[in-house]
């Protein structure tokens, strides 16, 4: 199993004075970090992953899309631009050298349409998503698909939900992720939930129903574990806490209050909380 965490307990952009973080997760004993990919400058991700090689240290990626590039919308024109915006991430993904670019890449963060998803949004975003599909394989990335709340997100909610739609992608690069905060308010068996993404899982998010530190709030975090034993997975485990600096995701993850004493205690016991639980079960 490796370890990783989250770049957006720090910042949602990537800047020169957060590279000193990179080496603090290393020292740390940390194996991987997830870089925000909220601007196209594949440059910039290009230098912060040649010192991401210079650490020893794996990457994946993480992504949104807005109104105005909704992957299931009902404008084919607007269908487009959300497929080139996460072709766009993809490929600053790919010159940081990451393995995967995760997040709710299907559809629009915060939007809603006031009901639940329709047979042609499905649909659409199934196109949508097979297109780029095609293009992380020539990028050499998994995508990994997250279904998040009701609150945040109306078309993909459920564990379920989320593998079907990859079983219809039908693309071998189209996967889905597992994120414990989400899996917190909308499944009723977390077990059951797991079980359902196994086939097409190859990303967790580590993460507390209040965004702090793992293992300090309600999650259901001992099902969470024994089942991710059970249906053997064996990828990465990444801590996904918000810090305060997130311009860019505040309207939906409505995160204005600090949790946790300091980026580097919250980093620490996170590690600390994952690793214990790995060798209580993968190791034993």
């Amino acid at each position: 199993m490796r370890f990783g965490i989250n770049i957006l307990l720090w910042t949602d952009t990537l800047h020169d004075a957060v590279l000193p973080v990179l080496d603090e997760l290393k020292s740390a004993g940390y194996d991987a970090v997830e870089l925000p990919v909220f601007e196209y400058d594949p440059p910039k991700y290009a230098s912060w992953g040649k010192r991401l090689d210079e650490l020893g240290m794996a990457r994946t990626c993480c992504t949104v899309v807005g109104a105005d590039a909704n992957p299931i919308s009902s404008d084919p024109a607007v269908r487009a631009k959300g497929v080139d915006a996460v072709k766009r991430a993809l490929e600053c993904g790919h010159a940081a050298g990451c393995e995967a670019l995760v997040g709710p890449l299907h559809s629009a963060l915060g939007h809603f349409s006031g009901a639940g998803p329709t047979r042609d949004e499905w649909k659409w975003g199934v196109e949508s998503m097979r297109s780029v599909a095609q293009f992380a394989e020539q990028c050499g990335m998994n995508m990994g698909l997250e279904c998040l709340n009701r609150f945040e997100c109306y078309f993909l909610n459920t564990a379920a939900d989320t593998a079907r739609f990859c079983s219809e992608v039908n693309h071998p690069r189209c996967k889905m992720m597992y994120d414990t905060f989400h899996s917190h308010i909308e499944e009723k068996n977390v077990v059951q939930a797991i079980r359902a993404a196994a086939p097409h899982l190859v990303h967790v998010h580590i993460s507390e129903n209040d965004r702090s530190t793992p293992g300090a709030g309600n999650v259901r975090w001992k099902e969470t574990f024994d089942a991710l034993y059970e249906v053997g997975y064996d990828g990465l485990m990444v801590v996904e806490a918000f810090g305060l600096a997130l311009k860019k995701l505040v309207p939906a993850c409505k995160i204005w209050r600090r949790m946790y004493e300091s980026e580097k205690q919250l980093l620490r016991d996170a590690l600390n909380f994952m690793k214990t639980n790995v060798q209580q079960r993968w190791t034993s």
